[in-house]
């Protein structure tokens, strides 16, 4: 049995009901569930690391509004509710430029408690996994965020960041060729890059993600809600992929759609860590 988590990064409150609903009606009418990395308090003027203004804020931003939280969008909040395929996944607290890729504690500490007090308020309560902007994360940062979720959901994993009581089982990780593996109570999952997005080919995704599914027991599928609707404009080519995705996933048998919290749950977690790995940790 394979097992699939779809990852959608950056809805906020300034996310359109519209564009969530487009791209996943699918997902949820063949109860496929969504994983929703969502920001608690959306830094307005949010910046990627090339300094652009994100692609996931309103082209015409306001000045005098610094960020917003997502419980201040009440519509979106309800929706996100009453559809009950959505996981929320905390991502960040502001979204700013590799939030999580400093030392300083004290400030790291207040961003996790603000972003996951901003989702507590909008009626999230129980949030198990964790998503870092960028994909950066300092080894202080791993100490903190594994303290408070059960999943870490990440591109990769580098030796250097890692905190040092992390590292002998990340050496047998990377020995092992696992993709996922644990520090304490707390899974660490990579995924195989954006394999859903504007920038690859849309010809070749879907047998990307075949062979991705097929070489693991579990694959973690990233994209990112807003990539389907640039510069105003909807992208219906790269919707359709995502929908083959969903006809495909809902198709076969040996596949399991699940969420990081479900997983997080499960009495029987170790499974989707690979067992040479599970023996040297446990």
């Amino acid at each position: 049995m394979h097992t699939v988590i779809i990852r959608d990064d950056d809805t906020n409150a300034l996310t359109p009901i519209p564009c969530l609903e487009m791209l996943y009606r699918p997902f949820l009418e063949r109860g496929l569930p969504v994983n929703l990395a969502t920001v608690p308090e959306v830094r307005c003027d949010a910046r990627s690391p090339e300094g652009v203004r994100e692609g996931f804020l309103p082209r015409q931003g306001n000045p005098a509004v610094e960020t917003v939280a997502l419980g201040e969008n009440q519509a979106l909040v309800d929706y996100l509710h009453a559809n009950r395929g959505y996981s929320i996944v905390q991502h960040g607290c502001y979204h700013d430029t590799f939030e999580f890729d400093r030392t300083d504690r004290a400030e790291i500490v207040r961003r996790l408690e603000r972003g996951t007090r901003r989702l507590q308020e909008a009626g999230f309560k129980d949030v198990q996994a964790f998503v870092a902007p960028h994909d950066k994360i300092s080894g202080v940062a791993y100490e903190e965020i594994a303290a408070r979720f059960r999943v870490i959901s990440t591109g990769w994993f580098e030796w250097r960041r890692l905190p040092m009581a992390w590292r002998p089982r990340y050496i047998v990780r990377k020995l092992s060729g696992a993709p996922h593996w644990r520090a304490d109570d707390t899974l660490l999952l990579s995924h195989p890059g954006c394999l859903l997005s504007y920038m690859r080919p849309y010809d070749t995704m879907m047998d990307a993600i075949k062979q991705a599914i097929d070489r693991q027991e579990l694959t973690v599928l990233v994209t990112h809600w807003w990539e389907y609707f640039r510069n105003g404009q909807t992208d219906t080519n790269f919707v359709n992929v995502l929908h083959q995705v969903a006809e495909y996933l809902a198709a076969r048998r040996d596949v399991r759609v699940t969420t990081f919290d479900a997983l997080a749950r499960e009495k029987g977690v170790a499974r989707e860590v690979p067992t040479m790995v599970e023996r040297a940790v446990a």
